[in-house]
C-alpha cells in the first residue's frame, strides 16, 4: 500500500490549532502520516539572508518571519499529543544537526532528508546512524548528488527511500519528469516515492502511484490563498480528501500482475468460448 503524508510544512503560519485542523483532515481521509520542517533559524540561513528585506505579518525581515513559523519544545509536545490523541504519525524534516538532534525528543518512526539538505553530508551522516526509515528527496540534484547521500545510508545500513520530486513552488506540470521515478528505481535499487508542489489536481500524484511510487507526500493547507510561500502548491481538505480516495483506488485496481481467469468471467466464458 503506498504511504501517503500530508505535509504540513509550515503552512500552520506559527499557529498550533491551524496544526490540529489540518491533522484532523489527514487522519479522517485515512493519511499515514503528518510532517513538518524543523530548523534552527540562525544555523539554516545566513546572515545575509535573515537580515534580508521581507514584509510579512510578524515583520519586516526574513528573520522576523522564519522565527515565527518556527515551532519549538513546547508546541512540539502538543502536537506529538495531539496525533496520539488522533493515532496518526508524525515526523519532520530537520534543516541542521541542532534540529535533527531536536527531534531525538520525539519517538519518531520516519526521517526525512529535504531536497535542500541533500548534499549537507555532516546532517545525512547523523540522521543515517539513526538507522530509522528515510525519505530523502531528490529536487534540485544530479544523479551524482543522489548517489553520494545513498552511500552514506548504506554505509551506516539505515533504511531509505529516495523521493522523485522538483523544487519549485508551484511545480509547471511540463517539469514534473514522473519517468525520473524509473530512472531512480533502476540505478539505486530502492522504492521510490513522489513528493508534488504542484498546483491543483491529483492528476501528477496519481500517476507517480502508476509508475511506482511507493510513496506520495503533498503538502496541505485549509486556504490556498493565505500568506506563505507554500500555501499555493499545497492541497486544501477536499483536495486531500479526493487524492487519498484516488490512490487507496488504485492500489485495487493495479492489481497483483497475475494473468487468471475470474469467477465473475465463468458465464460468459462458458456462453461465448467454442473451443
Amino acid at each position: 500500500m503506498v504511504f501517503i503524508t500530508a505535509e504540513i510544512g509550515i503552512n500552520h503560519n506559527g499557529d498550533v490549532e491551524i496544526v490540529k485542523e489540518l491533522i484532523k483532515f489527514a487522519k479522517l481521509y485515512g493519511c499515514d502520516a503528518v510532517k513538518f520542517q524543523k530548523r534552527t533559524v540562525e544555523q539554516a540561513y545566513s546572515k545575509e539572508i535573515l537580515d534580508s528585506p521581507r514584509d510579512s505579518p510578524w515583520g519586516n525581515t526574513t528573520r522576523d518571519e522564519k522565527i515565527h513559523l518556527e515551532f519549538g519544545k513546547k508546541e512540539y509536545d502538543e502536537i506529538n499529543e495531539f496525533c496520539s490523541q488522533q493515532d496518526i504519525e508524525w515526523f519532520a524534516s530537520s534543516w541542521d544537526v541542532t534540529s535533527q538532534e531536536f527531534l531525538k525528543n520525539y519517538d519518531l518512526k520516519h526521517n526525512k532528508v529535504a531536497s535542500a539538505m541533500l548534499t549537507n553530508f555532516e546532517l545525512l551522516d547523523v540522521m543515517a546512524q539513526e538507522k530509522k526509515p528515510t525519505f530523502v528527496s531528490t529536487g534540485m540534484s544530479t544523479l551524482d548528488d543522489v548517489k553520494k547521500a545513498v552511500e552514506i545510508f548504506k554505509k551506516y545500513n539505515c533504511p531509505f527511500e529516495l523521493m522523485h520530486t522538483n523544487s519549485s513552488y508551484p511545480m509547471k506540470i511540463e517539469e514534473a519528469n514522473l519517468n525520473c521515478i524509473t530512472t531512480l528505481k533502476d540505478k539505486f535499487s530502492c522504492n521510490v516515492g513522489y513528493s508534488g508542489h504542484e498546483s491543483g489536481a491529483s492528476l501528477v500524484c496519481v500517476a507517480a502511484v502508476l509508475l511506482g511510487a511507493s510513496s506520495i507526500e503533498r503538502h496541505v493547507t485549509l486556504d490556498r490563498t493565505m500568506y506563505g510561500s507554500d500555501h499555493a502548491a499545497s492541497l486544501e481538505p477536499p483536495g486531500l480528501q479526493r487524492l487519498v480516495r484516488d490512490i487507496r483506488l488504485l492500489d485495487v485496481i493495479k492489481g497483483d500482475g497475475e494473468k487468471r481467469i475470474w469467477p465473475s468471467e465463468l458465464k460468459k466464458l462458458k456462453r461465448l468460448r467454442r473451443n
